[in-house]
């Protein structure tokens, strides 16, 4: 069966689906494969190294007769409509295919009579470790993030003794201790700053220690969501967060905000208030930009300057992290694709079961049917449940 590798089209996206050392591990299960070229270049992949992998190459002109006869596709972004309208009945496509941002795209793959799996909703099961993409590429946000603050500070990270006297190390607060905080607090510590970390998740206490950050505990009510993720706040909850959170905010010569959930635009942290007593020159940094940001005047892709007493702090707005460092995050998702694939693929046919719970999980659309949930609620095909969001 054959298996296609577009290049990206989104605008910033360096990534690329599959590295030639995934393409030979699918060659090995009998899957024919073929990249457009130049899909991997941005990533540092070259087309010489997908040919000695065993993928056949085709230019941008043949896209179209590439996609026609694909029985899979796989891609990081959702493939834009006119791509999916190449498609053949049955196809499958792989990619991050948000079911509350991309319903455009979820209702051409409907109208297309493809299987669409998502690598947003991989059950979180042991199971399927090895096929999470949004671990593996929070994984790359997180280290990108704390990198980003180090380049923007007036400051030094680590305390260093020298001959003109001593410098203090900075002081990083990382709000939320998912995959991508974990990954913040490490690559600050090693950076030596002195970090501290907040999640409403109680049960994450002993994580941020194995980082080497102090937990920071705030006498409220714990909200342990499913699937190792938070529940979502209510406004009381989270100005009584808020307030609590403010002192440590000011103290911080760096912020790092990483929290999410699933499905819903991203809690507000910090607020203006929350920053005005912060030092100038701070800087903090908002991983949940793109779906809504975790601090109030944050924006995807930009800095933006607040002014506080004697001078101001900067907001960076982040974009695209993991493609800022694409040869990696580009090997881990491409490692995240292979393990979903062998999950369903024998003798070189791929044939995703929809009994078993890793397909169903993460199928945006079966067969032309739309399945999840949330994509239904998208596209209005179901009524929200009375009391929902």
């Amino acid at each position: 069966m054959k298996l296609v590798i577009p290049s990206e089209t989104k605008i910033g996206e360096k990534r690329v689906a599959l590295t030639p050392e995934a393409v030979a591990k699918l060659v090995k299960l009998g899957l024919t494969i073929s990249v457009q070229a130049k899909a991997g270049l941005s990533a540092t992949y070259s087309d010489d190294a997908y040919k000695a992998a065993g993928a056949k190459l085709f230019e941008k002109t043949s896209l179209d007769r590439e996609l026609a006869s694909a029985q899979v596709v796989a891609t990081v972004r959702p493939l834009p409509t006119r791509a999916i309208a190449k498609l053949k009945k049955d196809a499958i496509t792989l990619s991050f295919l948000s079911p509350t941002t991309n319903g455009t795209e979820i209702r051409a793959l409907a109208r297309a009579g493809v299987t669409a799996l998502s690598f947003d909703l991989v059950p979180r099961i042991s199971r399927a470790q090895s096929m999470d993409a949004l671990t593996s590429q929070a994984l790359c946000g997180g280290y990108r993030a704390a990198l980003i603050a180090a380049e923007r500070s007036t400051k030094f990270f680590p305390m260093l003794m020298t001959a003109a006297g001593t410098v203090t190390p900075a002081k990083v607060l990382v709000l939320g201790a998912g995959v991508a905080g974990l990954q913040a607090m490490a690559t600050a510590k090693r950076l030596g700053g002195v970090v501290s970390a907040y999640d409403v998740r109680s049960s994450s206490a002993d994580e941020v220690k194995s980082m080497g950050a102090t937990f920071i505990t705030l006498n409220l009510d714990a909200l342990e969501g499913s699937g190792g993720y938070a529940k979502e706040m209510t406004k009381e909850r989270t100005k009584a967060q808020q307030d609590a959170l403010k002192p440590y905010v000011s103290e911080a010569d760096i912020v790092i905000t990483t929290a999410a959930v699933p499905g819903k635009k991203a809690p507000l942290l910090i607020t203006k208030d929350m920053m005005s007593e912060m030092k100038p020159g701070s800087v903090l940094v908002d991983l949940a930009a793109e779906s809504g940001g975790n601090i109030q005047g944050s924006i995807a892709g930009k800095d933006v300057l607040v002014k506080v007493p004697d001078g101001s702090i900067t907001i960076v707005g982040c974009k695209d992290l993991p493609s800022q460092i694409a040869t990696h995050s580009s090997k881990l998702y491409a490692q995240n694709v292979v393990s979903l694939l062998s999950l369903f693929t024998e003798k070189g046919k791929v044939q995703p079961d929809i009994e078993d719970e890793v397909v169903a999980g993460s199928a945006v659309v079966y067969k032309g049917e739309v399945r999840n949930e949330t994509a239904k609620l998208t596209l209005g095909l179901v009524k929200p449940q009375k009391g929902s969001k």
